[in-house]
């Protein structure tokens, strides 16, 4: 995804989606330099620079608004925190699968939150490893091999994405928002 200020200035080419897993909150975005020889920047847009994110782009109010990537990722963090193609295990130990993308949701007051993972389905869920999308809880423990979601994360398993807000709000509305401390992830 391109960053792009709304007077639209390009800014730079997301590189990393930075979440908070004992909030669920996006803490920012590490970034890569637009062109074609271009690699990661030492800056990165904290989720309070992002006017909006969108299909394509995400929008910040001004090119000023990057920091360094050490204010959004904190070093002891980082390590081993990268979620793609981490196995999602159940509380009870039951493989689901291995994440393939994070799903993100921005609130009309600007907030984004992690709401769920698109995830490449284990036999557990599908024998033909299907796509399929996991909601999260508000919480949940990450840690560079593996996610654990609760075991009532696999009855909102959905295949589309317009049945997936409501699936994300039900699992929500359960009132069991995850056990157990969780770890910034970069994905």
């Amino acid at each position: 995804m391109t960053v792009v200020t709304l007077d639209g200035d390009d800014v730079a080419d997301v590189k990393d989606v930075v979440f908070d897993g004992d909030t669920g909150r996006v803490r920012g975005f590490t970034l890569n330099g637009r062109g074609l020889f271009a690699g990661p920047l030492d800056k990165a847009l904290p989720a309070g620079a992002v006017s909006s994110v969108g299909r394509d782009a995400v929008m910040t109010g001004a090119p000023g608004a990057t920091v360094g990537v050490r204010d959004v990722v904190p070093r002891a963090r980082a390590r081993d925190s990268d979620v793609l193609a981490n196995h999602v295990i159940t509380e009870g130990g039951t493989d689901l699968g291995a994440v393939a993308d994070v799903i993100l949701e921005v609130s009309p007051g600007g907030a984004v939150d992690v709401v769920g993972y698109d995830i490449v389905a284990g036999p557990a869920l599908y024998a033909d490893s299907r796509r399929v999308l996991l909601p999260l809880p508000h919480t949940t423990a990450a840690s560079g091999e593996a996610v654990v979601v609760p075991n009532e994360a696999t009855q909102f398993v959905r295949q589309d994405l317009s049945e997936f807000g409501s699936a994300v709000a039900a699992f929500r509305r359960l009132g069991r928002h995850g056990e157990g401390g969780g770890a910034d992830a970069v994905q």
